[in-house]
């Protein structure tokens, strides 16, 4: 057990020394003239509540409408989406696949047609069906890839944090995630990771690599194949997307569940893989990368070494070096500074400050990831896509109100 817990120790410290570098902002470039071309892609299955005002939201971007054109791909869909779709303006192309079922597959078809028109997008933007989209997305994506960059993953709020104790408890995470986890890599200079929308890709990387992210993480597949070939993934902490969070502990179990079986899926694959080239490379975007892959991994390895923790005093050999190498007042201040993150968080990124009561609360939301963690080892085999209803069709004005 001395090593699992030396193991423990690290990550630890690890994430604890990463979220620092979320605490300030690094002087970003003025905003570059709008010179890049972009394809504004929506996978769609079933949204005809959402689709509507997500399109309207679109068209009416601070940026030259020349220079960007919108596209749903209404993925197997048996309602009105792309009727909808398409009486608000978008180009809607409708894909009927049975057999390769899920948001991945949509969008490999949806970017072979884009490839074969003649108009050629400098990039490609991807969003979900049930977002909105800050006026400023696509000014910030352009002079990020007239930095140089060619993959960019945007910060995704909240479409509707106040709805339930599970939409805000899931907020808080996301939250967290962007201040102290993705702003962080940037400031370091690290590979930041994809969220599955709000993204921001060179097409002709995608050209060259092609997607070919069709697991039941696509947004966590790419981000790895894109770093094991040394391109990293950069950051747009101005660029925000509203994301519609699940209203119930069913929807957001069920949400998890798949992203742990895809996480898990993604960590079998390339963790090994991943670490070995980051240790040898002594590229350290690898081994954060790596150490990402792990997180499922490390979540069951910790509830075990609790479970044993629990027969110490039956067990005379059984060391524990968490009090017995340090001391034991070092644990309590850091489980304190675990539980208080959040907060800094929100406040940090100046969040509606309804929002803090609910940081409460927040660590029930945590511990429900161990359960889904090892469900995600025990089903990582299964890819069976099951999709999120959405049903908060907020306009972009509701929800900045």
């Amino acid at each position: 057990m001395i090593p699992v817990q030396f193991m423990i120790i690290f990550c630890t410290f690890y994430y604890l020394f990463l979220a620092v570098f979320g605490f300030y902002r690094k002087k970003e470039s003025p905003p570059a003239a709008p010179q890049k071309t972009f394809a504004l892609v929506v996978a769609a299955h079933n949204e005809e509540f959402v689709i509507g005002p997500l399109v309207e939201n679109l068209k009416k971007l601070d940026y030259p409408k020349e220079l960007y054109e919108i596209f749903v791909v209404a993925d197997n869909c048996t309602d009105k989406t792309a009727h909808i779709a398409r009486e608000a303006g978008a180009q809607v192309y409708e894909r009927f696949n049975r057999k390769e079922r899920g948001k991945g597959y949509a969008l490999e078809w949806m970017f072979e047609k884009i490839f074969r028109m003649e108009r050629h997008f400098d990039g490609i933007c991807i969003f979900d069906a049930d977002n909105l989209v800050k006026a400023n997305f696509l000014t910030e994506m352009n002079t990020k890839m007239v930095e140089g960059h060619q993959i960019i993953q945007c910060y995704i709020d909240s479409k509707n944090p106040f709805d339930t104790w599970v939409t805000a408890t899931f907020s808080i995470a996301f939250w967290y995630t962007n201040r102290l986890l993705q702003l962080a890599r940037y400031n370091l200079g690290l590979s930041n990771l994809l969220g599955g929308t709000g993204m921001c890709i060179a097409t002709n990387l995608l050209k060259e690599y092609g997607w070919g992210a069709t697991s039941l993480t696509e947004d966590l597949e790419f981000s790895m194949k894109a770093l094991m070939n040394g391109i990293k993934t950069s950051w747009a902490h101005d660029a925000i997307i509203y994301d519609e969070k699940p209203l119930t502990f069913k929807q957001s179990w069920n949400q998890r569940k798949r992203w742990a079986q895809g996480h898990v899926d993604m960590f079998m694959r390339y963790f090994l893989k991943m670490a070995w080239k980051g240790f040898t490379t002594g590229n350290f975007s690898m081994i954060d990368g790596a150490m990402h892959l792990f997180q499922p991994l490390l979540v069951i390895i910790v509830t075990i070494f609790l479970v044993i923790s629990s027969i110490e005093p039956f067990v005379s050999s059984y060391t524990q070096v968490f009090s017995t190498v340090y001391d034991q007042r070092l644990w309590m201040i850091l489980s304190y500074i675990q539980l208080l993150l959040p907060l800094v968080a929100l406040m940090l990124d100046k969040v509606d400050r309804r929002s803090y009561k609910w940081v409460v609360i927040y660590p029930v939301f945590i511990y429900s990831w161990i359960p889904i963690c090892f469900f995600g080892f025990w089903n990582r085999n299964k890819r069976e896509w099951s999709h999120t209803v959405h049903t908060r069709g907020l306009s972009y004005n509701e929800v900045i109100k």
